[in-house]
């Protein structure tokens, strides 16, 4: 054991953004629960280059003792890391299962609506999260649009609509975590309780890293 210079994570202050995690050469930190955690402290040299990365400022340098920085250790680790190619990728098969998929182009009758478990993202969401098909599209039928660029009236006279016209099983909306975005929760929210008709509704919000952000973490930032 030695006295050496080693991160110090707080926290209180991390909100789990993982911008620390790229600027670790030595891949000492992880995404654990949604906080960025030191996983051990022999792959952690010390210099702090994650540091400026963070913009809660929830790390810092300290001195303590701990184990010694471990040069072949981290290059093991690192090996570990990387992931083997795959010989032939699989293809990724669309789980779309209707058209059109703008709110501003569909029809609030449209019979696949009927029984419908009912995704509505935001714009920028399919572009952002790679597993969009698998994790959110799979057997729910598809509304897309942007609370910032669109016209919110049009938006939520067409949602209430596409609800008293339908049987609509559940309503999952997916927003990006970017102010201009967390309006579409509210809105679709307003358009079921204008339609008189009730569904389970849920949010699920996307960083623009492209992950998932936990709801009790969502939670905590915005209240």
């Amino acid at each position: 054991m030695v006295v050496r210079k080693i991160v110090r994570i707080d926290e209180e202050k991390c909100t789990g953004c993982g911008l620390c995690i790229p600027a670790c050469a030595e891949g000492a930190l992880k995404i654990v629960n949604g906080k960025a955690k030191l996983i051990s402290d022999k792959y952690c040299d010390g210099l702090g280059a994650c540091i400026g990365e963070c913009p809660q400022g929830a790390i810092t340098i300290e001195e303590r003792e701990t184990e010694d920085f471990d040069e072949e250790a981290v290059e093991e680790h690192l090996k570990g890391e990387r992931p083997v190619p795959a010989a032939h990728p699989a293809k990724n098969e669309s789980m779309l299962s209707q058209w059109p998929i703008q709110l501003a182009l569909l029809p609030p009758n449209a019979p696949f609506f009927e029984n419908a478990d009912l995704l509505i993202a935001a714009d920028c969401v399919p572009f952002t999260y790679a597993n969009f098909h698998s994790d959110f599209l799979r057997n729910r039928k598809l509304v897309v649009g942007c609370p910032k660029l669109d016209d919110v009236k049009f938006y939520k006279e067409k949602l209430t609509e596409i609800f008293r016209r339908s049987n609509i099983r559940s309503v999952t909306v997916v927003n990006m975590e970017v102010p201009c975005c967390f309006g579409l929760y509210h809105l679709v929210k307003e358009a079921l309780d204008s339609s008189g008709k009730s569904a389970p509704l849920k949010q699920e919000t996307i960083s623009i890293r492209g992950d998932k952000i936990p709801t009790s973490l969502l939670h905590r930032h915005h209240n």
